[in-house]
This record gives structure tokens, C-alpha cells and sequence, in this order.
């Protein structure tokens, strides 16, 4: 990718997708700025050489402005799965990317990417899904030029999907959602990074929706015995019935405001279907599982 004409402002730029790309953009010579909500947040991108980290409130739209003053492109990265007492979906999936959107029109911004989820759908009785999808309407109904790409679980060094893998793999024995019996189509980091940074040097005109996913579909307990086996490990499987787990995620959100709830059973239970896929549209080569496995697995030697 050429990184000729292209500047980026991130949001959300410290979570692990967001610490990937900026580490992508960086290799790539792309100018970016990366924008989080504290000054403990921006602490932990100090690593990040010729990274530009400002401190912004994510319902501020005045000074998000201000930060994407001269950007040729801004990738919004910030949402939840997991509700807490001081963040719902509602706040984090919706208003947060309205604020992001306003933003972009006062600053005059060209082109918006938006990381989204598989699944959104505006009439999910899923509130999550539902959250994301009316994320996207947003950007859709703004009058910007707009990629947006829906993912899968994403794997790579630091990420959430990629620590349970490895936790659960490295147990011995371990109680799965269903059995694990649920299909996931599991995205490299690396090709999440790669996608949005050509969606940003192209900046194709109109609003374009994209689904990216893995290259390989795999029922997530034959994800986990099959990471133990790289690990030389081995793993028992057994099953917990997901009503039961609903039950108890129910009663113990009920409680503490937040945290694992049915809406992310749902989630993370769902079989990842994609008619689809956005590699080749995007102009990308999907890494094979293997490979992404050995990243993320203690002990195995990265690519």
C-alpha cells in the first residue's frame, strides 16, 4: 500500500485491533493519530514510535474535530461487546460513532472507515447486534464517503479471542459454551490492518459495506483441540447447556451492572456465516489459520 496522500486519525486506538494497525501504519511510513478517551489510555501507546496520541472525550464532536483537521481518512474503532455500569451499548456502539461522524463532517473529512460486527442487523432482537448495525446506519445516512467491514472473532498477540484460546487450550480440561459446537471463521490482526489501510489509500467514493472473515471455517472446540496440539498439549472438552450459562450470566450481571451477559452468549454462540468474503475486494491474502495460530501460541515461532 501506498502511503502517498494518506493520513489517518484512529479512535479507540488503544485496544488491540487499534495497537495493530497504528503498528501497521507505522511500518508503512502512514502519518496517524491515534485518539483515546484518558491519559492512562495514551500511556500505553507510548511504545509506538512516530504515533501522535491526543486525549479526547468520545462524545466530545468539538475536539475530535479539531484532532482530524487535515486527515484523509478517520478509522473508527471504538465499541464494546461487554457492557459495564459506565459504558452500554447505547453509548459506546452508538453515540460514540454519531459523535465520531459529526466530527468528521466539521472537519471536513473525506473518507470514514468503520469496523463493525458480523451480524448487525437493525431488527436483531440482539441488542448488540442491533447497536452495531445502527452504528452503521449513521454512517451510512451522513453524506461521507464510508467502508465499512464487518469482522469475526479477530486473533492475534493481545487480542480477547486469541487469550481465551490460549487459556482454555493450555487448561487440560475445560467446560465449552454448547459444546463449542458453533462455527467461527477467525481473522488474522495482521489482515484486519492490512484491509483498512487499503480501504484508506483507496478511498473509493459512496458508502461500501464489507464482510471480512478467515479463510477457514471451524467449529471453536476443534479450534481449541487443535491450538492444544500445536501447544503439545492436551484438552478434554466437555459442555455446558447454554440456557444454564444464560441463566447464571442473567443473574450475575443483574448484580454487578455489567459483564457476560445472554445478549454475549448469543453472541459468541452464533455460527459466523459470510456469503462473502471481502478479501479480494478489499485486495488482501487472508493468512491461513496455521499461521495465525502460531502467533498467538506460547512457544510457537511467528511469520
Amino acid at each position: 500500500m501506498s502511503s502517498t496522500g494518506t493520513r489517518l486519525v484512529v479512535t479507540g486506538a488503544n485496544g488491540g485491533v487499534g495497537r495493530n494497525l497504528l503498528t501497521h501504519a507505522a511500518a508503512s511510513g502512514t502519518p496517524a493519530v491515534a485518539v483515546v478517551r484518558s491519559e492512562r489510555a495514551a500511556s500505553s501507546l507510548t511504545g509506538l514510535r512516530g504515533i501522535d496520541v491526543r486525549v479526547v472525550a468520545s462524545d466530545d464532536a468539538a475536539g475530535l474535530a479539531a484532532v482530524m483537521q487535515g486527515a484523509s481518512s478517520i478509522v473508527h474503532l471504538a465499541g464494546i461487546l461487554i457492557e459495564s455500569r459506565d459504558a452500554t451499548y447505547e453509548q459506546a456502539n452508538v453515540a460514540a460513532t454519531a459523535a465520531v461522524v459529526a466530527a468528521c463532517q466539521r472537519a471536513g473529512v473525506p473518507h470514514l472507515v468503520l469496523v463493525s460486527a458480523i451480524g448487525a442487523d437493525m431488527h436483531s432482537p440482539n441488542r448488540y447486534r442491533r447497536s452495531k448495525a445502527e452504528g452503521e446506519q449513521i454512517v451510512e445516512r451522513a453524506g461521507l464517503h464510508a467502508t465499512i467491514i464487518r469482522t469475526p472473532i479477530l486473533l492475534g498477540p493481545g487480542s480477547a479471542g486469541a487469550a481465551a484460546i490460549v487459556r482454555t487450550a493450555g487448561s487440560g480440561k475445560a467446560k465449552l459454551l454448547g459444546g463449542g459446537g458453533y462455527v467461527m471463521r477467525p481473522l488474522d490482526l495482521d489482515d484486519l490492518s492490512r484491509a483498512i489501510l487499503v480501504a484508506c489509500d483507496r478511498r473509493t467514493p459512496g458508502v461500501h459495506v464489507h464482510e471480512l472473515a478467515g479463510p477457514e471455517p471451524i467449529a471453536y472446540r476443534d479450534l481449541i483441540q487443535r491450538a492444544a496440539a500445536m501447544m503439545g498439549r492436551e484438552v478434554t472438552l466437555g459442555a455446558i447447556p447454554i440456557w444454564a450459562a444464560k441463566l447464571g450470566a442473567a443473574l450475575r450481571s443483574r448484580v454487578s451492572g455489567g459483564g457476560i451477559t445472554p445478549t454475549v452468549i448469543d453472541v459468541i454462540t452464533a455460527n459466523e456465516d459470510v456469503p462473502h468474503n471481502a478479501d479480494a475486494d478489499l485486495g488482501i491474502t487472508l493468512t491461513p489459520l496455521a499461521e495465525t495460530l502460531a502467533k498467538i501460541l506460547p512457544g510457537r515461532p511467528t511469520t
